[in-house]
């Protein structure tokens, strides 16, 4: 069950690397102007911000999906709160897309030697970011009831998470160079609203789990049929 937990956990990894906010052209810019260790450093600032993020989404609403776990309902919940927030991503890309800006140039004077201080500008980077709260929350909710509430589960999940979203950061900065030629507006904008239209079909996915628990438990029990719950 584990491996289907990391498994599970890739899409959303690929989907955080390529979520296009300020973090991801400081990330950039920093790959470019201060080479790859200032900018896995600056990564890893936003990483442990997102560790934090995590550990709050799950300890204030542990409880409460303790007791719901087993309800049907809390899919189709979950479904509805992951739905919302890639429409309304949708809807605000589209708002935002009439008034584009330049992307503008990382001009932080932070030398880039100076790990501690990159770290904690990506850490408050991602931290002030109270929408990267929002996702943690709407993870939680979906997925916890799934894996039962199972503390090493949600734990091996959440960390699949942020080690793909690391691996595909540490591409992104390899690659800074081409990528920030090919990020014209309407490429940014494609990208992005690729990445709402996906959590959208989840939501809706989610939602189908929540009406039709039956038939979900009965794919389930087809694809791993010897499969057993880790404790």
């Amino acid at each position: 069950m584990f491996l289907h937990d990391i498994l599970t956990a890739i899409p959303w990894g690929l989907l955080l690397a390529f979520s296009i906010g300020p973090g991801f052209f400081v990330l950039l810019e920093t790959s470019i102007t201060k080479g790859f260790r200032a900018a896995f450093t600056f990564d890893l600032g936003i990483v442990f911000s997102d560790i934090i993020f995590i550990l709050i989404a799950y300890l204030s609403t542990n409880q409460l999906l303790e007791q719901l776990k087993d309800n049907p309902t809390l899919f189709v919940i979950g479904g509805i709160i992951m739905l919302a927030y890639g429409l309304i991503s949708f809807i605000q890309l589209k708002r935002n897309f009439k008034k584009q800006t330049e992307i503008e140039q990382d001009d932080d004077n932070i030398p880039k030697k100076n790990y501690f201080a990159l770290f904690f500008k990506g850490f408050l980077l991602n931290f002030i970011n109270i929408g990267v709260l929002g996702f943690w929350m709407m993870i939680i909710i979906t997925y916890g009831p799934q894996m039962e509430m199972n503390t090493s589960r949600i734990s091996v999940f959440f960390a699949a998470i942020l080690v793909f979203y690391l691996a595909f950061d540490v591409a992104k900065i390899l690659l800074a160079k081409q990528l920030k030629h090919k990020l014209i507006p309407a490429n940014i904008y494609k990208i992005k609203r690729v990445i709402s239209m996906v959590i959208l079909i989840f939501g809706l996915f989610f939602i189908l789990q929540g009406f039709f628990p039956k038939e979900k438990e009965m794919i389930t029990n087809k694809l791993l049929p010897d499969t057993t719950v880790s404790e």
